[in-house]
Formats: structure tokens, C-alpha cells, sequence
């Protein structure tokens, strides 16, 4: 029998930069975001299942909500979005907001491009593979996208194509050498 890895990504809730079209910042969850991660508390957690969270407020405080008492993991953090971290996307100047929708190698805020993020995103995972306990993540929905991406052996072009929802779950498994997005 195929062991299996079972990797459960969440998505942190709502925040305000969410709500407002900001790039993040390290922010807490608004009110809205309160009320979707005690909703999902749901979530069922299974004795010895591994727990990790991203160091970013918004995300450990969506894991508290749900009632983990998961390990920071840097790998998990967001997307850096350098000199543009915290600001409106109507104040970035729209060629540079093209050539980072467009370039996924392209980073014109200093911080980290797409193909940066799902190299990092894809050794993190490389380092589930040997563990079969289960996993919950509590992350962003960056590196969500990322693990999708990785996950369907798709294009890095993709990545504005997915999208995650404020304190949705994706579900994947890693056998057989390869990682599967389970619907």
C-alpha cells in the first residue's frame, strides 16, 4: 500500500488590507475575519496531526481561532511585496503592476517575484514528503496558490488565475512522488 502525506492548507481570514485592496502588511484579522475563522473552527483535527502556521499576525491569529497550536514556520510567510507592502494597488504605477501581473520572474517592489515564492513554497513541501502524519497549515493565500501551481506541474503564468478565498481550505496528498489537489 502507497503511504500517503495529507497536507491541509488554510487560508488566513479576512483583513483589512484585504478589504480595501492593499498589498499586506503584518496586520490582525478585521471584524469580518473574526467571525469567518470562529466559523471555521470546525476545522477537524486529529490526534498527532502536525500543525504549522505563518509567522505573519493575521495568520497565527486564524490558527489560534481554529484552535491549533501550530509552529511558526518562516517558509509559510507571505509573498513579500517589498517597497509596496502596505500600500493601495492605485498608488503603484500601473507598468509596474503589469510587468509583476505579467512576469512572474519579476519583482519591481524589491521584494520577491512569483517564481522566488514558488521555489520556496515547493522546498517546503519537498520537506512533508517523509512524514505521513497529517498536516495542517494555516498560511496565505499566496502560498497556497504556489502549492496549487507546484501541485499541477502548472506554469508559474498561473498563479494570477487561482484563486483562494479568506478562510477556505485546500486539501492535498503526496504519493506515488507527486503532490495531488484533492476537491
Amino acid at each position: 500500500m502507497t503511504e500517503v502525506v495529507r497536507l491541509t492548507l488554510v487560508s488566513h481570514a479576512m483583513t483589512d488590507a484585504m478589504a480595501a485592496g492593499r498589498f499586506p502588511a503584518d496586520e490582525p484579522l478585521n471584524d469580518t475575519g473574526l467571525r469567518h475563522a470562529e466559523a471555521a473552527a470546525r476545522l477537524a483535527i486529529s490526534a498527532g496531526t502536525r500543525q504549522f502556521t505563518a509567522p505573519e499576525r493575521r495568520a497565527r491569529q486564524t490558527a489560534q481561532l481554529l484552535g491549533l497550536q501550530a509552529t511558526t514556520e518562516p517558509q509559510l510567510a507571505d509573498l513579500d511585496c517589498g517597497s509596496w507592502r502596505g500600500q493601495p494597488l492605485d498608488t503603484v504605477g500601473s507598468t509596474d503592476l503589469a510587468l509583476w501581473l505579467t512576469d512572474p520572474a519579476a519583482a519591481p517592489h524589491g521584494g520577491e517575484s512569483i517564481v522566488n515564492l514558488i521555489d520556496r513554497v515547493s522546498d517546503w513541501l519537498e520537506s512533508l514528503t517523509d512524514n505521513t502524519l497529517r498536516t495542517v497549515v494555516v498560511t496565505h493565500p499566496a502560498v497556497i496558490r504556489a502549492a496549487i501551481l507546484i501541485a499541477l506541474n502548472a506554469p508559474p503564468t498561473s498563479f494570477w488565475r487561482i484563486d483562494v478565498a479568506p478562510a477556505s481550505c485546500v486539501v492535498m496528498h503526496f504519493r506515488e512522488n507527486s503532490w495531488r489537489v484533492r476537491l
